[in-house]
């Protein structure tokens, strides 16, 4: 499945805890539906090559989105050791501000 990025897309991350900074490390996406299914704490996760996620997650979960500026290579970069397709998961150079988006699963 072909991920597209877009460089003034939101930056999407899914959690089971709530924060305003997510850590120097963090796993996001742009791929909305993604992060939803992480928030979760699934310990298997897959998706077919139309987009649609099974996971086995039964935490409620928190969605957040990055809210602040971040550039691809200065910010973040691309999950060197990731089984998911080239653009689904990146990592955080440092700390970034989020902002709660949703609820999931209450």
């Amino acid at each position: 499945m072909e991920i597209k990025i877009d460089s003034n897309g939101l930056w999407y991350h899914g959690s089971d805890r709530l924060f305003d900074t997510l850590r120097e490390g963090s796993t996001i996406t742009q791929w909305r539906e993604l992060a939803e299914a992480f928030s979760h704490k699934p310990s298997r996760l897959s998706y077919d090559d139309s987009g649609s996620i099974s996971h086995n997650g039964s935490e409620n979960g928190l969605l957040y989105v990055i809210d602040e500026p971040l550039e691809i290579g200065t910010d973040i970069y691309r999950h060197p050791n990731t089984t998911m397709d080239k653009n689904a998961e990146f990592l955080t150079k440092r700390p970034l501000r989020v902002r709660l988006i949703q609820r999931l699963g209450e």
